[in-house]
């Protein structure tokens, strides 16, 4: 996984204007969407559990039912009269057990009224030749005491988010540097983890 950004510039500030030129609403709306996302687990601190999001287009959602425009924060009903992209995000709640996160995805499945889905998950980054080794042990229990043996390693929090029509942004977050002006953005940060997304639309 490699940070969109060149040394010494503000990943924060270089993400916000990538957000800005991508010209696409909707793709804007995702983007703004993973990032309100980002700030709203960074909240919740460290050490949290995985968690799903399901993004539903506000506006779509305000035409089947008028009244939600009552239960939403007027920020959100305001966001979609700007732009028609704009998303809701829903939380989910009882997640069906999983050992690990591919393992959940491939047990989730969305339909048509769902626009997208984002998720958050915290990661372990090794450097190349210590996440082959890694890879190469079979035990679980192996693998997660040589990951946490190692002094080289880097906490990530990673935010992805992914649309039924396929576009995509990533935020990530080193624990080392906790800080909102020090989380990467773009669209291919997290390429394999936004097509496990992608693969669960139905």
């Amino acid at each position: 996984m490699t940070q969109s950004t060149a040394p010494g510039e503000n990943p924060s500030v270089t993400g916000t204007a990538r957000r800005l030129a991508l010209g696409s609403p909707r793709h804007v709306a995702l983007a703004d969407a993973v990032m309100e996302l980002e700030e709203h687990m960074a909240k919740r601190g460290w050490d949290a559990p995985v968690a799903v999001f399901a993004l539903v287009r506000t506006s779509t959602a305000l035409q089947a039912d008028p009244s939600l425009a009552d239960l939403l924060d007027p920020g959100a009903v305001e966001a979609a009269g700007e732009n028609p992209e704009s998303l809701m995000i829903v939380e989910q709640e009882d997640l069906p057990p999983s050992s690990t996160l591919e393992d959940l995805l491939t047990q989730l499945a969305w339909p048509m009224s769902v626009d997208g889905v984002a998720v958050s998950a915290e990661r372990i980054i090794l450097p190349a030749e210590a996440e082959a080794e890694a890879a190469a042990i079979e035990d679980e229990a192996e693998q997660l005491a040589y990951l946490e043996s190692r002094t080289d390693r880097e906490e990530v929090r990673v935010v992805v988010g992914a649309l039924r029509s396929n576009e995509a942004w990533c935020a990530v977050r080193a624990r080392s540097q906790d800080s909102p002006a020090m989380v990467a953005q773009g669209p291919d940060l997290v390429p394999g983890l936004a097509e496990a997304l992608r693969a669960t639309f139905i």
